[in-house]
């Protein structure tokens, strides 16, 4: 199967994990999955001396369907991390160019209104306030306020284009910053489904492990198959520094 049927086959067992059940990853993601498919084809060499220890052989059998589920997950949940980094950044480019826009028309709209002290009093309103929330809607009270005095605005050089510009911006700046905010700040239904589906291939590997260990604990050619190689390494360099701090 692929790993997308994978994902389909295994997502309501993941679901109805319990957060409490939950584990995070800790292991580089792409390791950690190559390290269960490996682990999968060096148990399944011993499948019947770990079967005799208790070991259900669909542990073994469905190990590969849980890593393609989980690696499929992962791909769900890097994708909208791009998705949002790239929500992120839009806002940071149109930040700057919805202010400059805002600040310009209410520069102009004091000097093109500067006998209507009427008008005057709708631009200072206009202005008052602050924060991005603030900038957008004055954008749009600005698009109105100058539709309905273009021709007062064609005399200092400001066009209509220039007012529907406000506008335009106005809805653009409000849909980006509504996306870049409700990813930052929402609850992510695809981390949580790949989390949840780590903790179902980390149970797995854990049972064959912990099988293989008791099982193989006297036979060193199979029983390193049983550990994880990314943690040895882990331990060989985090030794290898306390013994440089020491010396």
């Amino acid at each position: 199967m692929s790993n997308v049927d994978d994902y389909n086959a295994k997502l309501l067992e993941a679901k109805a994990l319990s957060d409490d059940q939950v584990k995070k990853p800790y292991v580089p993601m792409g390791i950690f999955f190559q390290e269960a498919e490996d682990l999968a084809v060096w148990a399944k060499n011993d499948e019947a001396e770990l079967s005799a220890a208790g070991l259900p052989a669909e542990v073994i059998d469905e190990l590969p369907v849980l890593v393609g589920a989980a690696s499929q997950s992962q791909s769900n949940w890097m994708k909208e991390v791009k998705t949002r980094e790239q929500d992120e950044q839009a806002w940071v480019d149109l930040e700057p160019l919805a202010y400059d826009l805002r600040n310009e028309l209410l520069h102009a709209f004091r000097y093109a209104f500067r006998d209507r002290s009427d008008l005057l009093s709708q631009v200072a309103e206009i202005d008052e306030g602050a924060g991005h929330a603030d900038m957008i809607q004055d954008l749009n009270d600005l698009a109105v306020l100058g539709r309905d005095h273009l021709p007062t605005l064609a005399t200092i050089g400001v066009s209509e284009e220039k007012v529907e510009q406000a506008a335009v911006m106005s809805d653009q700046a409000r849909d980006v910053r509504a996306r870049a905010n409700g990813e930052k700040y929402s609850e992510n239904e695809n981390l949580t489904i790949r989390n949840k589906m780590y903790t179902l291939v980390k149970n797995a590997v854990d049972e064959i492990r912990m099988c293989g260990k008791f099982v193989f604990w006297r036979n060193k050619d199979r029983l390193k198959g049983y550990s994880s190689a990314y943690n040895r390494q882990r331990r060989r360099r985090y030794q290898s520094n306390e013994a440089s701090e020491i010396n």
